[in-house]
């Protein structure tokens, strides 16, 4: 494992320092440095004791190997056993370092708010976007104490999606979900295709940390409401009531739209919460924007534009192109199996943000 060692022993000196500065007899006397060198000392403290025992174990592991070449019989047994210990030590502490030096995700913890939408691809990118809305529920339901719950869709007529939005609650679900985020493609045969040819479509995913209301602070003169009479696919009405609901906020021009409920007023608790959610993003946006390049976080860096994956039916193929990830298991991943994938997501993410963070928290 690759570790920043300067920044690290740049961590032991400065932990030192404070160490020094808080023992200070006259610090008592300014309680807002105290106050600033304790949570500095706080936040440092396992870092360095972390890096500390990874460097005695590396020690420990040269002493070994040295005295390795000129022994024999039970000496050589001890020695060997000793290096494998120090070399399981090391892995240890390793990851652990790795841990404590990647800044922590503002967003961890939070339920998540899913969009997809079809792109390019007329009908065949509806029918990959209703393909993804079931992969990510299918997904959603394997995971222990998940719950997915539909807030709005707009359906194709041939059993697909313009758009599907959805929420996920439960724990990790940010973490294991926010890499969705970004154009899938996929190359396949189209049931439209009678010529058997490949077309290629894509689907934009967007994932949306769920905003508290505590979060996003909005006024309600702020809000155009309008309600209509909710539709189904070739815009036919299905409602006899003016039951759909339409939001836009103002200053930011951001609008939803909710049509699934029969009650308006759960349409609109609905909408609300999607708006919610995309007024967070362009906030922490907002945010990030002032931020050092290699702090970013996926909902800035996500490029909508580019794609990050694509689904290659001919070929039983899933290529993530982000972390130059292929996998053969086509089938299981669009059933909802994407552990494996999104383990390699956190992975890389993880080895990004420890070689980009400056370790300051």
């Amino acid at each position: 494992m690759h570790l920043p060692e300067d920044r690290l022993d740049q961590m032991v000196e400065r932990f030192q320092q404070v160490e020094t500065e808080l023992g200070d007899p006259g610090l008592a006397a300014r309680p807002d440095t105290l106050k600033e060198l304790g949570k500095e000392h706080s936040e440092l403290k396992p870092r360095v004791e972390a890096w500390l025992a990874y460097k005695r174990a590396a020690d420990d592991l040269e002493q070994a190997k040295a005295m390795l070449s000129g022994s024999k019989g039970d000496e050589r047994t001890y020695l060997e056993d000793e290096m494998r210990a120090q070399e399981a030590a090391m892995e240890r502490l390793g990851t652990e370092i790795a841990a404590l030096l990647v800044p922590p995700d503002p967003n961890e913890g939070r339920d998540v708010i899913v969009e997809i939408r079809a792109g390019a691809g007329g009908d065949e990118a509806g029918l990959f976007a209703a393909d993804l809305f079931r992969m990510y529920t299918r997904y959603a339901e394997t995971r222990s104490g998940w719950k997915w719950e539909l807030l709005s869709s707009n359906e194709t007529g041939i059993n697909g999606f313009k758009e599907v939005t959805f929420s996920v609650k439960g724990k990790a679900a940010w973490s294991r979900l926010k890499f969705e985020a970004g154009v899938h493609r996929v190359q396949r045969v189209p049931v439209t295709e009678s010529s058997g040819r490949i077309h290629t479509s894509t689907v934009g995913v967007m994932v949306l940390p769920e905003a508290e209301e505590v979060d996003v602070e909005i006024d309600p003169n702020d809000l155009k409401i309008d309600v209509y009479r909710s539709s189904g696919p070739g815009g036919q009405s299905v409602n006899t009531t003016d039951s759909a609901v339409r939001i836009r906020h103002i200053p930011s021009g951001v609008e939803v739209a909710c049509q699934d409920e029969k009650s308006q007023l759960q349409n609109k608790a609905k909408a609300m919460r999607i708006l919610r959610a995309r007024l967070l993003q362009v906030k922490q946006e907002e945010q990030q924007a002032a931020m050092a390049e290699e702090r970013r976080s996926q909902v800035r860096s996500a490029d909508r534009s580019e794609r990050i994956r694509t689904y290659n039916f001919p070929d039983n193929r899933v290529t993530d192109h982000r972390i130059g990830y292929t996998t053969h298991r086509l089938g299981e991943i669009l059933e909802g199996d994407i552990d494996d994938l999104t383990d390699a997501l956190e992975a890389s993410d993880r080895s990004q943000m420890l070689d980009g963070s400056d370790g300051s928290g």
